[in-house]
């Protein structure tokens, strides 16, 4: 093997899932890969379906002195010229040897876990530059992008399922129930939208703390939380608008993904979707923490349904030409191709 990808959590999040992505965007593309992973059941079955070859370790905390040396063997048995860590607890469990060592980075991450490393990918412009300013050499440091995959052909979920009327306004809000999410203005902005609906998709540690908030709000009845969902474009294929009002997010992958599938967002200006979006031109930006504004700029969007639908067709344009899987990959095997990994 040429290149081998380690990841160390175990969660369900948002870099987790893109990691299978990608890792199965570069098997189709004919790269020879490896993975080094923590125990995932979901996670290995999809390696599995995409013929990935991988090993289970533990990652384990600073005294787990076996990892390091279990991925140096299994580096050794598929040569692997490119070792490419995401996030710090791969990072700390990527050993040196006769390969190039490479840290991904999804977020403003402690950059003492990338010590000696060759070079840092890092998947927006804005943490590209601030790892440049925390004194990482730029000449070692590149941008590539997350791509947002192909949408399955998959039918919108049966409203009735989830108890909500066939003809009213629908919103989608995506991601972890954390307070960097602030779904919690999510919330406060259904209150000032009569008769709209809201779906939460995803699981954390504010669920009943949300929950309790629906309440006190009124508009319990308007809220379906729906957990942890593996029908993510089934659900963007139902909603007339995605709401995004996290307060820190480095990416944004919820805005690509919406895009990909034609639907408009609005989101709070925080540093991915501020990034991303091109305000009025392929999405709505508010400024963050307020949910009047959330509020005004969903209204707007279903007021002026035309509107929504430029932006949307705007925000896919942006997909294919930028955030496609063809696109990505591409800057992905160059990277290879630089170290010798190709």
């Amino acid at each position: 093997m040429s290149v081998l990808h380690l990841l160390g959590t175990a969660g369900d999040g948002g870099a987790e899932t893109y990691f299978v992505d990608l890792v199965a965007a570069l098997a189709r593309a004919g790269v020879d890969e490896a993975a080094a992973i923590r125990a995932h059941a979901g996670r290995q079955a999809r390696l599995k379906v995409a013929g990935v070859p991988f090993k289970v370790l533990p990652f384990g905390g600073p005294i787990d002195i076996l990892t390091r040396t279990a991925v140096a063997g299994y580096a050794k048995v598929h040569g692997t010229k490119l070792a490419l860590a995401w996030m710090n607890r791969a990072a700390r469990h990527t050993p040196k040897g006769p390969w190039a060592r490479i840290g991904r980075l999804g977020g403003y991450y402690n950059l003492k876990y990338y010590r000696d490393f060759d070079e840092l990918v890092a998947n927006t412009e804005d943490i590209a530059e601030w790892i440049v300013a925390q004194g990482w050499p730029a000449g070692r440091v590149r941008c590539i992008p997350n791509f947002a995959a192909a949408p399955p052909a998959a039918a919108p979920v049966d409203r009735a399922s989830l108890d909500t009327p066939q003809g009213a306004p629908l919103l989608l809000a995506m991601g972890r129930l954390h307070e960097s999410k602030a779904h919690d203005v999510a919330l406060q902005a259904l209150a000032e939208i009569p008769g709209a609906y809201l779906w939460i998709a995803g699981v954390g540690p504010l669920e009943a703390k949300l929950k309790g908030m629906a309440q006190a709000l009124g508009v319990e009845g308007r809220v379906r939380f729906l957990g942890w969902r593996t029908d993510p474009s089934a659900l963007y294929r139902t909603a007339d608008v995605c709401v995004f009002p996290s307060r820190y997010e480095p990416l944004g992958n919820v805005v690509i993904q919406a895009w990909a599938h034609g639907l408009p967002v609005v989101a709070a200006a925080s540093q991915g979707p501020k990034a991303l979006i091109e305000d009025d031109r392929d999405g709505l930006l508010v400024p963050i923490d307020d949910p009047d504004a959330l509020a005004a700029g969903v209204r707007r969007m279903l007021d002026d349904r035309a509107l929504g639908a430029r932006l949307a067709e705007r925000g896919l344009g942006r997909v294919q030409a930028e955030f496609s899987e063809t696109a990505v990959v591409a800057q992905w095997k160059t990277l290879f191709a630089d170290y010798g990994a190709i």
